[in-house]
């Protein structure tokens, strides 16, 4: 079964990533699968709005470390994952369908920067949200660099970035991050009528909204992503990241 879902229902679409075992964390084959579906929402002519979820006990848990050997074993194929990471954001950010995030349970590294870059957010009341790179002399992705300081300032993000402190639902709503809070059972719900309330407009002056915002004036957005892109691989290629992602693992065990 592929680790992401797409379906239609009505002109709204739903891509769930589906990885619960593994609290969907960010694998290889999620990432791929992750294109796919949100490739096949945005080429759907029938769907106006997407809502973007997760199975389980949790929206994402972030990179799979159990795969961090493997993605960091030469300069290639650490390129090769981080340019798949940053295709994501370029398909949600870069397409002209809004994407409704339908929200719960841990949000961690990339399952975070995701979160950033849906236009509007649904949480469930259990959400965390937070950044773990600066722990595993990593670097943050998904235009953050420059998504973050917009909306809260430059000693917010460097807090939130470099601090990488939990950070809740209510938290989020208070910071401007996410748009309601709800139960985790009204979630879901909550989204789609969202979704469905932006399918009710112009589909033609949403999408005009969405360009003009990420693309026509998105210049330093894609600058962030290009910028970020080059400094995770340099994060990914130092010993001191390895070693790092080493003692979090013994840490765990």
């Amino acid at each position: 079964m592929s680790t992401v879902l797409y379906e239609r229902q009505g002109s709204v679409g739903l891509v769930t990533l589906n990885r619960p075992e593994r609290l969907n964390a960010i694998s290889s084959a999620m990432l791929g699968d992750f294109e796919r579906a949100m490739t096949e929402a945005i080429n759907d002519a029938d769907t106006a709005a997407i809502v973007l979820t997760g199975a389980g006990r949790a929206f994402c848990s972030g990179d799979d470390l159990k795969e961090f050997e493997q993605q960091s074993e030469s300069e290639a194929s650490v390129r090769a994952h981080i340019d798949a990471i940053q295709r994501i954001t370029k398909l949600m950010l870069g397409s002209d369908k809004p994407v409704v995030g339908a929200l719960h349970g841990y949000a961690v590294g990339g399952g975070f920067e995701w979160v950033l870059n849906c236009d509007l957010v649904v949480a469930s009341e259990n959400l965390i949200g937070f950044f773990p790179e600066m722990d595993w002399g990593n670097f943050v992705t998904g235009g953050v660099t420059y998504l973050l300081p917009q909306t809260l300032g430059y000693q917010r993000t460097f807090e939130l970035i470099v601090l990488g402190e939990r950070q809740s639902a209510a938290r989020l709503q208070q910071l401007g991050l996410v748009n309601w809070v709800v139960p985790q059972e009204e979630m879901l719900t909550k989204a789609f009528e969202v979704a469905e309330k932006i399918a009710s407009k112009s589909r033609a002056s949403v999408a005009r909204l969405k360009t003009l915002i990420n693309q026509d004036l998105g210049g330093q957005l894609w600058r962030a992503v290009a910028l970020e892109e080059q400094a995770t691989v340099e994060a990914f290629m130092r010993p001191e990241a390895a070693e790092r992602v080493k003692q979090f693992g013994r840490a765990k065990s």
